[in-house]
């Protein structure tokens, strides 16, 4: 019987270098983001969680990342994103802070888009019967608006708020259950959409322009605050705008 012995080919110095700088990189992010993560083990956790959404993969849920990871179950994933403690608002202020050096491009477009996900529950904030683009119909769903910063540099995402709709503002017991802060008023896409254009501005992030789609287009008021500021702009209509 012939015996086959797998290659073991020294890495190249350029793939050496490539380690290490993804090495260096991990490090300075943790460094980053160390801080707002209350508890050790979880702040280790969310970096193998981070360190798994840059392998390849066909997909990215939890399982699977626990897979390549060499996790035996997402449990440690879905509790880091759903119920320990640390600040998801200062993560994605050190974010914005750290895209704008390295993809900051003056020619770039702030692309505002509405986002659903469809959830068969009614225990997950801000989930309600509404239309959704994901799937062109009313759904069970999440409703959150995404703000990218794209150019020639790179693109990236630089702030995000869950909508929540009334019925939702209304009812305070269920948004304690739910996680939700109690002054979390209730507000469409459009205005959610207003605030994350106004954070970014505040803050610096370079951009030539603002693009969105329809949702956004429908909203005179996004019209007027935009046309007060000094960046072209470019919003989808609908047939009957």
């Amino acid at each position: 019987m012939t015996q086959t012995h797998a290659s073991t080919t020294a890495p190249t110095e350029q793939e050496v270098s490539a380690i290490q700088g993804w090495a260096t990189y991990l490090t300075d992010v943790e460094q980053r983001l160390g801080p707002y993560v209350a508890r050790a083990e979880s702040r280790q956790r969310a970096m193998i969680y981070l360190d798994g959404l840059l392998r390849p993969a066909e997909r990215k849920n939890s399982w699977q990342l626990a897979d390549i990871c060499g996790e035996p179950t997402p449990y440690g994933f879905q509790y880091v994103l759903g119920r320990a403690d640390w600040d998801a608002d200062a993560v994605r202020d050190e974010l914005r802070t750290s895209v704008i050096p390295h993809l900051g491009d003056p020619e770039a477009v702030l692309v505002l888009d509405e986002t659903g996900l469809v959830n068969k529950g009614c225990h997950s904030a801000g989930v309600a019967r509404q239309y959704t683009g994901t799937v062109g119909t009313v759904e069970n769903c999440q409703i959150g608006v995404l703000l990218g910063d794209a150019g020639q540099l790179g693109h990236a995402l630089v702030d995000r708020e869950l909508s929540v709709p009334k019925a939702w503002a209304n009812d305070r017991e269920r948004c304690r259950q739910a996680g939700l802060p109690a002054d979390r008023p209730c507000a469409t896409t459009p205005q959610l959409a207003r605030q994350m254009l106004a954070r970014a501005c505040a803050v610096g992030v370079p951009a030539k322009g603002v693009t969105g789609d329809r949702v956004d287009g429908a909203d005179r008021r996004l019209w007027v605050w935009l046309e007060a500021r000094p960046q072209a702009y470019g919003l989808a209509v609908s047939g009957q705008a």
